[in-house]
């Protein structure tokens, strides 16, 4: 850890005990999306330019960069039976069922603007994380891990896919993406997966294989637990000099405005970050106070830095080229555990030597539109790059940015 990253999180683990020490109280504000107005994106700094790379879409949640530059979107959105239709407003300007499918992009001559557009895949069980790894397109449905056979050459799938792996479904509404990211050398494949809960408040049976990045083999052997105690991790990505694989982790809530801070971390195998009973290393959570067991409390790390509190920290992704600063851009979604917004933009993080190295910077905002009167234009979430720019999927004004360098 750097000087710098070292200063930020001494600050952050001293606002943490004095907010811990304060009663805690949960405030709830949604977001009321307003979509983008003709003419109107998002705000990027000086030598970057934003253009519409698609619109008219329903709920672009994830995004995945083929070797051979396809730009594939998976299109999936939270569904909950009996939710107040203030929090359904929240997520989405149109109201409509999931989509449940992937659709495939090409951008011939780099400039943002697709050429072809085509639904790839369909008839899936809210999908997020797309891979392409051998002679295979795999799909992190929400409910299994599947592969289908895929021809290069044509561009095609060829046959129908195979469930590889089950995977736990269901609980807590808004924690069921399922991000894929596979080994540099191809052997493995990564698989991140939310909590059921919270904070375990339906007992931790209702747990199995939740708050974890799994690891599989491409057949689907060998499924097992890398990392443990991640809340929420979704965006996931290879820090490029250390080979290392970090992920963005979105945690928990009712705690008050300014707990518990999200999070970018690096993980390794049988590394364990604390949910539900910790936070921020060994805090120990008010809800699990004398019930938490001791031997994992004692295991718990503290994340490598803080992103702050209720930004729903989703979208990960690290610079591809020097045209774009080193370091980690963070898909913040947006608050709705907080008296005033927190989120609502791509934070940059700037990183030296493989780590942290100064304060977090605003990269793409003007999300919000209003509010005073809770307004936001969209929500970003999933942040990638191609060779040439920066893509940013707003599922909740079905659009997709991208942020492209003044030189190309």
């Amino acid at each position: 850890m750097s000087v710098d990253s070292a200063q930020h999180n001494l600050e952050y683990g001293k606002d943490i005990i004095i907010n811990a020490v304060k009663t805690p109280v949960s405030t709830t504000k949604y977001a009321k999306i307003v979509g983008w107005k003709a003419g109107e994106t998002p705000e990027a700094p000086s030598g970057y330019r934003v253009v519409k790379f698609a619109g008219n879409l329903n709920s672009p949640r994830n995004i995945y960069v083929a070797p051979n530059g396809d730009i594939f979107v998976s299109q999936a959105r939270t569904e909950k039976e009996g939710e107040e239709q203030e929090k359904k407003n929240s997520r989405n300007i149109f109201e409509s069922p999931s989509p449940n499918n992937i659709l495939r992009f090409r951008d011939t001559n780099q400039d943002g603007v697709p050429e072809i557009k085509e639904t790839f895949l369909s008839d899936l069980n809210q999908p997020y994380g797309m891979l392409m790894l051998g002679d295979y397109f795999y799909v992190a449905n929400t409910d299994s891990f599947v592969r289908y056979p895929y021809d290069k050459t044509k561009v095609r799938i060829t046959g129908k896919g195979e469930k590889l792996a089950s995977l736990p479904a269901g609980g807590y509404n808004n924690h069921w993406t399922r991000n894929l990211i596979a080994h540099s050398d191809g052997t493995k494949i990564y698989i991140s997966i939310g909590s059921a809960s919270n904070v375990g408040e339906n007992g931790m049976g209702e747990e199995k294989q939740r708050a974890n990045i799994l690891e599989v083999d491409p057949d689907g052997k060998n499924l097992r637990i890398y990392a443990s105690g991640l809340r929420n991790p979704v965006g996931m990505d290879w820090e490029k000099h250390t080979g290392k694989l970090w992920t963005a982790v979105n945690e928990r809530d009712e705690l008050g405005d300014e707990l518990v801070p999200d999070y970018i971390t690096s993980v390794s195998e049988n590394t364990f970050y604390g949910w539900p009973y910790t936070y921020w290393g060994q805090h120990i959570d008010p809800r699990w106070i004398n019930k938490a067991p001791d031997s994992l409390v004692k295991k718990s790390i503290t994340p490598d830095f803080a992103i702050g509190a209720h930004t729903a920290s989703l979208g990960l992704a690290f610079n591809k080229d020097s045209k774009f600063k080193n370091g980690a851009y963070i898909g913040q979604h947006g608050s709705w555990n907080r008296s005033t917004f927190s989120g609502y933009k791509i934070l940059f993080v700037p990183f030296e030597n493989g780590k942290p190295n100064g304060e977090p910077e605003d990269f793409l905002t003007g999300f919000i539109a209003n509010e005073e009167k809770s307004e936001v234009r969209g929500r970003p979430v999933a942040v990638v790059f191609t060779t040439h720019y920066m893509l940013v999927a707003d599922d909740a004004s079905n659009a997709i940015w991208a942020v492209i360098p003044d030189s190309k």
